[in-house]
């Protein structure tokens, strides 16, 4: 079996080739719908999707596999990837499936399972619903040639639900923002949740074509908003992806601030208002060490988690924890959603702003990012890094020398044939020498 259709997060390649092709989407809608048929779940399933040119092929392909399978499709349209967890819950369906490539590019989508309750699949459960895929050579069901009809009731109901928190109030009454919706899902929504709630608004990268998203805007190119802001005299901008489930910050000075400076704020209003259990948070290894040190200072705690939003949200649960995330600007409140949320994280922290009545840039003055560097080594194989002893000693070795000023991560990705290095240290000469020797290690040892 060729590698795995089902990754970090969801199905995702490239529009037109397997998996993303007709007979492969087709039969995906169609095991999908017998799995919940046997589980004895509701026949209803919620599609929607970002803004490229490509969804409503997918989403129509996908209707006619669950229809095949006796289950009915909502479509929604165009939506936030969060949308649709939120949209399950509410209509009390089965599932969900967000039809994202989220920050790839314009070629690129991809297929993203939600359970019924508002969380993303298991990767169990996906190997296992990846299986009958592949087994699957029944005949295609016969093709109606049309794209399903947009249930336009369901964006007010998402709106609704990301304003209900604040009732009649206007908290945001008077504050200058800027948003960029990277020409993504959230182009309809961000400036009327923003405007919602009382704030002077100036969107950006809202003209979605079907193949500009993420081109040149949104979190992964911030610049634009960043000189925005400063042009506006805006309190802050937000940045989001193509399937509006993240968020980056840009400051009052046009600083571009990444999800941990945004953990750092949010955890420090939750535990000063208690309401953080266990006053811990949960990030990733790849989170800067800063941010442990200056939540520390607070008698915050980080609990650390592997790459990925999946293994952020299980590790909340399983440790009893409410908010978590990655630098990506990907994070998590359990008790206002079950995934990443970008027009959640966004209203929630310009609120904090607004109530701390305090620039941004003063809320971090207390947040210092240690040097980080990252490199990627390209690898012929991927044994078990501790199978390989000069790795090992090499990565030892770095770790004895930083001591307590720092940390390494290195971990396999886990789509390409690479090998990441992260270091962290007191500064940037340091560390770009110590990583020269780890990743002499790894291409002595497995390097392409």
């Amino acid at each position: 079996m060729s590698a795995h259709w089902f990754g970090t997060d969801g199905m995702r390649g490239v529009f037109g080739e397997p998996p993303l092709d007709e007979p492969t989407v087709v039969r995906l809608g169609r095991q999908l719908g017998r799995w919940l048929g046997e589980r004895g779940a509701k026949p209803l399933v919620v599609i929607a999707g970002d803004t490229r040119d490509s969804v409503p092929a997918l989403a129509s392909w996908l209707t006619r596999g669950l229809s095949a399978a006796g289950c009915t499709a909502r479509y929604a349209g165009v939506l936030p990837t969060p949308a649709v967890a939120i949209l399950v819950r509410d209509l009390d369906a089965a599932a969900g499936v967000a039809v994202s490539a989220s920050h790839n590019p314009w070629p690129d989508n991809g297929i993203k399972i939600v359970g019924g309750d508002g969380f993303k699949w298991p990767t169990d459960d996906e190997r296992e619903l990846e299986r009958r895929l592949r087994a699957d050579s029944a005949p295609l069901p016969s093709a109606p040639g049309e794209v399903p009809a947009i249930d336009a009731g369901l964006h007010a109901r998402y709106l609704r639900d990301l304003l209900a928190p604040y009732g009649e109030t206007r908290p945001l009454a008077g504050m200058r923002l800027v948003l960029d919706a990277a020409n993504g899902a959230a182009s309809l929504l961000a400036g009327e949740v923003f405007t919602g709630l009382g704030a002077d608004v100036r969107v950006l990268g809202d003209r979605p074509d079907g193949r500009n998203i993420n081109q040149g805007c949104g979190s992964l190119h911030p610049e634009g908003l960043a000189r925005e802001v400063i042009a506006q005299g805006a309190a802050l901008g937000f940045a989001f992806d193509g399937d509006a489930d993240r968020a980056i910050l840009v400051d009052e000075r046009g600083e571009v601030r990444d999800g941990d400076a945004m953990m750092y704020l949010w955890a420090r209003d939750l535990a000063q208002r208690d309401i953080l259990p266990g006053r811990r948070i949960v990030a990733t290894t790849m989170s800067n060490l800063g941010l442990e040190r200056a939540l520390a200072v607070d008698g915050i705690g980080v609990e650390r988690c592997a790459v990925g939003d999946r293994a952020v949200v299980e590790t909340l649960r399983a440790s009893g924890l409410v908010l978590g995330g990655e630098q990506s600007g990907h994070l998590v409140h359990l008790p206002s959603s079950t995934t990443g949320d970008g027009l959640l994280t966004a209203s929630t922290l310009a609120t904090l702003v607004a109530r701390a009545g305090r620039p941004v840039s003063e809320l971090l003055a207390g947040f210092a990012r240690f040097p980080q560097l990252l490199r990627n080594v390209r690898v012929k194989r991927k044994p078990p890094l501790e199978s390989l002893p000069a790795v090992v000693a090499a990565r030892d070795a770095v770790e004895i020398r930083l001591g307590a000023e720092g940390r390494v991560v290195l971990r396999y990705s886990g789509t390409e044939p690479l090998a990441r290095i992260m270091i962290e240290g007191p500064d940037s000469g340091s560390i770009e020498r110590l990583a020269d020797t780890i990743e002499e290690a790894l291409v002595d040892s497995i390097g392409a």
